[in-house]
């Protein structure tokens, strides 16, 4: 469990020693896919830290329609927020795959901050870090037209693979507006001519990029 605990934003720069404790903390949980962990606007008191498999990050409005905000991976957090005050979700979280995660209720991260002084500053540290994260990419929505959130998106998520840079996540149309914040006529517009011109191509459900994207259309 310390391995997978170095590896997670949120505890960057403790010690082992440091991470024996929040270890201690922890407890391992799994859920299938599909499973809501998390409810937008309900009381919560626990935060979740991914092992293993993917996760959604959404809002709804009053229609029930979803708007994706991330799909995160392994080492990535979400509930952080409940464990420091005591206002509801502000979003809904939905395991993509089955997933393994740490579980940190409240009452034992608040022990193990009042415990452990040096690890209280590093994770308020961590913790600021974040919400600097969380600023750029509303700044990205608010101020950068669609084609350059497409773009964003697409050099966030890739990776290299067997001399390939690809989307190694299955994505739609759909699902790319829904993390950019469009339409998915729009995201087709602009699928059809970074195909068209030779930037990308769809290979077995996955995005092969094969050169650097333009700056702007």
């Amino acid at each position: 469990m310390r391995a997978t605990l170095k590896q997670i934003p949120l505890f960057f720069g403790l010690s082992d020693e440091e991470l024996s404790h929040v270890e201690a903390s922890a407890a391992s949980r799994t859920y299938a896919k599909g499973t809501i962990i998390i409810n937008e606007g309900e009381a919560g008191s626990s935060m979740f830290l991914l092992v293993q498999g993917r996760m959604k990050v959404y809002v709804s409005d009053v229609n029930g329609k979803e708007y994706i905000l991330a799909v995160l991976g392994p080492g990535e957090y979400v509930g952080e927020l409940a464990l420091l005050d005591d206002e509801p979700r502000t979003a809904s979280v939905e395991t993509e795959d089955q997933c393994t995660f740490l579980v940190i209720q409240k009452e034992d991260f608040l022990a193990l901050l009042h415990n452990h002084p040096h690890i209280q500053f590093k994770v308020l540290v961590n913790l600021v870090h974040r919400t600097r994260q969380l600023t750029e990419a509303v700044k990205n929505l608010a101020l950068r037209d669609v084609y350059t959130r497409v773009r964003i998106l697409f050099e966030d998520l890739a990776i290299e693979r067997d001399g390939q840079v690809m989307i190694d996540e299955p994505l739609t149309q759909q699902a790319i507006a829904d993390r950019v914040g469009s339409s998915r006529e729009m995201v087709a517009r602009i699928m059809k001519e970074l195909v068209f011109g030779g930037y990308v191509r769809l290979e077995n459900k996955r995005l092969i990029i094969l050169q650097k994207l333009p700056d702007a259309f």
